[in-house]
């Protein structure tokens, strides 16, 4: 019998699914603070859908993309886990020197917009930077004000949830 996608995962289960060995699932563990499945008496690991979702997103990076640890490791520090997990599920490409818009970060409540692109052309980044981020100062102010008010819409439909 099938599992449902909402169903939490043993380790067997995702390392199965994902096509890795459970001893690099429990290695990125300790490499990556977001990978945190539910542990039960005994230490049994359950995953949750979402945790499935980073770990696979990870794996993709790690082995699709090259990336090293300390790469996923800064890609998740600049612009939130959630944003990386989305941007790889969306099938766009990241790099370290293009940060994306993120909501909200994992540690902080406030919107952020990254580094502007002019900064990223002083700085030499390679590509160019995504469209967002080429607008004028205004347009990025704009951007912000806007970001902060997705955040703050994220922020009531979580409450409405928990209702």
């Amino acid at each position: 019998m099938e599992k449902s996608p909402d169903a939490f995962r043993t380790i067997s289960e995702v390392a199965d699914e994902l096509g890795l060995p459970q001893h690099v699932l429990r290695f990125w563990e300790t490499r990556f603070s977001q990978i945190k499945p539910m542990k039960r008496t005994g230490g049994r690991r359950y995953y949750r859908p979402d945790d499935v979702e980073l770990v696979r997103a990870i794996k993709h990076l790690l082995y699709g993309e090259g990336y090293t640890i300390k790469g996923v490791q800064r890609l998740f520090k600049e612009n939130g886990a959630r944003a990386v997990v989305a941007a790889v599920r969306g099938g766009v490409s990241l790099s370290p020197s293009q940060p994306v818009l993120a909501l909200e970060h994992e540690d902080e409540d406030e919107p952020t917009v990254e580094t502007p692109a002019e900064d990223l052309a002083e700085e030499g980044a390679g590509e160019p930077a995504p469209e967002a981020l080429r607008a004028s100062p205004q347009a990025a102010t704009r951007l912000a004000e806007l970001a902060g008010e997705l955040a703050d819409c994220a922020r009531l439909l979580r409450a409405a949830r928990s209702l």
